[in-house]
C-alpha cells in the first residue's frame, strides 16, 4: 500500500512539473518531509537522485539536438561539482558535531530556500526578456560562470534544490542566448550536478532506493499527463498558486 502511495506522489510531482515547468526537486522535498515523514537528510539525498534521473531524458535530447552551450555547461561544472562536494561535506560535518539537533538545522535551511526560490520564480522575467539582456562575455566572464556554478552547487549539496532556478536567473544577468539554448544548458548542467550530488549522498547512506523507485515509476506517466493538461489548464496561474504554497511550506519549516 505504501508503495502505491509513493508512486502516486511521484505521479503528482511529475504532473505538476509537466504542467507548470517548476523543478521536481523543489516540489518533492516538502512532500517527503511533511507528507511521508522522511528525515531531512534522506529527503535531500533521495530528492537529488530523483531530480537527476527525471531530467536525463530531456538532457539527452538537448545534447543530441545541440540546443545547449557545451562550453557554458563545462564552465558551470568547474564551480558546481566542487561546490556540491563542499555542501555535502559540510552536511556530514554538522551531522557529526550536532547529532540529533542537525535535523532541525537542515529543516530550517530547506525552509529558507523554499521561501526564497519561489519568490524568485514569482519575480522571474520571461526567457525572451532575459535573453535580450546585454552580453558581457569579456574579461571575467568565465570566473563569473564558475562562480554561479559554485553557488548553485553548494546550495544543491546542502539542500538538493536550486540546480535549475538559481542557475537560470543568475546566468540571465550576463549571458545573451536563445531561450531554448539557455534552458538546454541549464537542464544538462542540472543532470550533471544533481547526479554527482546524489552519488555523494549515496555514499553517506542518505539515498532511500525503496522511496526513489516508486517515485520514479509514478513520475513518468505524471509528466506525460502534465504536458497534456497544459493545453487545457492555465499553467501560469497554477504556477503562482504552487509558488505561494511552497512559500507557506517553507515558512512552516522555519517556525516549527
Amino acid at each position: 500500500m505504501l508503495f502505491v502511495v509513493k508512486m502516486l506522489i511521484g505521479m503528482l510531482v511529475g504532473t505538476l512539473v509537466g504542467l507548470t515547468g517548476l523543478g521536481g526537486g523543489v516540489l518533492l522535498l516538502p512532500i517527503l518531509i511533511f507528507g511521508l515523514g522522511v528525515s531531512p537528510i534522506v529527503a535531500v539525498g533521495s530528492d537529488a537522485a530523483f531530480n537527476a534521473l527525471t531530467k536525463i531524458g530531456a538532457g539527452y535530447l538537448h545534447w543530441k539536438w545541440r540546443t545547449l552551450d557545451r562550453r557554458l555547461v563545462g564552465g558551470l561544472c568547474v564551480g558546481s561539482i566542487p561546490g556540491a562536494l563542499g555542501g555535502v561535506l559540510l552536511i556530514r560535518h554538522l551531522r557529526i558535531v550536532y547529532g540529533n539537533e542537525f535535523d532541525g538545522m537542515l529543516r530550517a535551511l530547506i525552509g529558507a530556500l523554499l521561501v526564497f526560490i519561489p519568490l524568485l520564480l514569482l519575480l522571474q522575467k520571461s526567457p525572451q526578456q532575459s535573453a535580450a539582456l546585454p552580453c558581457r562575455a569579456g574579461r571575467g566572464f568565465w570566473p563569473r560562470v564558475a562562480g554561479v556554478g559554485l553557488v548553485s552547487g553548494f546550495l544543491v549539496g546542502m539542500s538538493s534544490v536550486g540546480s535549475g532556478t538559481i542557475v537560470m536567473l543568475m546566468l540571465a544577468l550576463f549571458v545573451r542566448s536563445a531561450p531554448a539554448t539557455l534552458v538546454g544548458t541549464d537542464i544538462v548542467h542540472a543532470v550533471i550536478l544533481t547526479g554527482f550530488t546524489s552519488v555523494f549522498y549515496f555514499r553517506l547512506g542518505a539515498v532511500d532506493t525503496t522511496l526513489l523507485i516508486p517515485l520514479l515509476i509514478g513520475s513518468v506517466p505524471g509528466a506525460l499527463l502534465g504536458v497534456r493538461l497544459a493545453t487545457v489548464i492555465p499553467s501560469p496561474w497554477l504556477r503562482r498558486v504552487l509558488c505561494v504554497t511552497l512559500i507557506a511550506a517553507g515558512a512552516r519549516m522555519l517556525w516549527i
